[in-house]
């Protein structure tokens, strides 16, 4: 994720996104609150330059409170939260080291 979104801001909605959800909806964080943060920090620096189709979703209020209100999450958000979840408990299962992405950029 780091590559991605170090040369494309507009990553870092739908990160943002599947972080919320994983978070407050399956209680399964799998970012830390400093990487989180940082992520939420650096999108409200490039706010009006960011562009994308579930950007709507996200409040600048929400990125200074770091937070997401909003919890209405598209199912492709949903699903590809679920999925990340399910490849680091597998890597734990296999005896890699699965622990929580340090920082999102």
């Amino acid at each position: 994720m780091q590559d991605a979104t170090k040369f494309n801001r507009n990553l870092l909605v739908p990160w943002y996104l599947m972080a919320s959800y994983a978070y407050y909806e399956l209680d399964e964080p799998f970012l830390t609150d400093a990487a989180f943060d940082a992520m939420a920090k650096r999108m409200l620096q490039g706010w009006p330059a960011i562009r994308h189709r579930h950007k709507h979703l996200i409040t600048e209020d929400d990125l200074k409170a770091g937070t997401l209100l909003n919890r209405d999450f598209p199912g492709i958000v949903k699903g590809a939260a679920m999925d990340l979840i399910q490849s680091t408990k597998k890597r734990k299962t296999d005896g890699r080291n699965p622990k929580a992405r340090e920082s999102p950029i």
